[in-house]
């Protein structure tokens, strides 16, 4: 029912300076994960929902066991690299997919929550492009997987309009893999790495990548998807998406989806008792959240349709197969609009 794109800060990050005029305390980030590959060799979505095989890169770039980042430590799991084998990646190694097979133990279901959440990714990000925006905020953007923004973006724009994408993540490993990614496609003319905590909103926003791609006068699509539920409740998540609110103009979109519990049913809550307890463990706390928690979030920006709904609800394009209706319940997700 967890996993998502997000690493928390490791001990000793500072996250403690404010964040806005609003004099409100940000958060931290992280997401998505897997190698990097040249946009032909993108894994993509089979039409059943399955992810398709990746293919190898013969330059190496794609390989069994990545090659960790000179100076980074491989020997505790990192939320990344877990979701990265969750959604069927090559860049986790033994520590993560140990960690990643004892979750899929106690819950079975697990990989399919985190397909959801990835297709539901995909699904926002072509809402936002059909509404009219073209530049985007992906917070806790992990490492490069299946349907990454930019590429989601490359092919659905029209090919007379130009948009812009920054990508947020403070683990070292998905900053090389990223860096490495965009330079090989040749895009870093308007996609852009920054290596941050998105629990600083004022550093990512005035950070030279941000400022150069993104024109904050203009509509903002932030995207802040499996990754909350690694903010902690005394780091208030609620005054960080404020934060991004608040920077934004009018017509920006705000799209969260979040991990949650409040299904009524005892056993599935003890599951996740068990379940955020072995995250605990490691550095990788997790907080759920119930879904009036997480509306909350949206503050007074109206929610686009359909509202506030699981995953596999939000403008589904496949039907469900067994596992996915038993994911379903875990998560919630929406898309908001600041008012014109």
């Amino acid at each position: 029912m967890m996993g998502g794109r997000y690493t928390p800060a490791p001990a000793g990050f500072d996250t403690d300076e404010a964040s806005t005029a609003r004099g409100e305390r940000p958060v931290s980030g992280e997401k998505r994960t897997t190698g990097p590959l040249t946009a032909s060799a993108v894994s993509r979505l089979s039409h059943s929902g399955e992810a398709v095989s990746q293919k190898r890169v013969k330059n190496g770039f794609m390989n069994e066991q990545p090659e960790a980042p000179p100076g980074i430590e491989v020997d505790r799991p990192a939320a990344a690299r877990i979701y990265d084998w969750y959604l069927g990646g090559t860049h986790n190694w033994a520590v993560d997919r140990e960690f990643g097979k004892k979750i899929v133990e106690l819950f079975p279901v697990m990989k399919n929550l985190a397909q959801q959440n990835r297709e539901f990714l995909g699904r926002a990000v072509k809402a936002a492009l059909d509404a009219g925006v073209r530049q985007f905020l992906d917070l806790g953007s992990g490492l490069p997987t299946m349907g990454n923004v930019h590429e989601i973006v490359l092919d659905h724009l029209p090919e007379d309009q130009r948009a812009s994408v920054v990508y947020v993540d403070h683990d070292p490993v998905a900053a090389a893999h990223t860096t490495l990614l965009l330079e090989r496609q040749e895009v870093t003319d308007w996609v852009g790495f920054v290596q941050a905590d998105f629990r600083k909103p004022r550093d990512i926003l005035r950070n030279p990548v941000t400022r150069r791609l993104l024109d904050r006068s203009q509509p903002v699509c932030v995207l802040m998807v499996a990754v909350l539920h690694f903010v902690a409740d005394a780091d208030r998540p609620g005054d960080l998406v404020a934060a991004y609110r608040d920077a934004l103009a009018p017509g920006s979109l705000l799209v969260v989806s979040h991990t949650s519990v409040d299904t009524g049913d005892d056993e599935e809550a003890a599951t996740a008792e068990l379940i955020t307890g072995a995250y605990r463990k490691t550095n990788l706390a997790l907080w759920l959240r119930d879904r009036a928690e997480i509306q909350t979030w949206f503050g007074d920006w109206p929610l686009v349709e359909p509202g506030l709904v699981h995953p596999p609800d939000w403008r589904p394009e496949r039907s469900l197969k067994l596992r996915d209706r038993q994911a379903r319940p875990f998560n919630w997700c929406g898309m908001a609009r600041r008012p014109l």
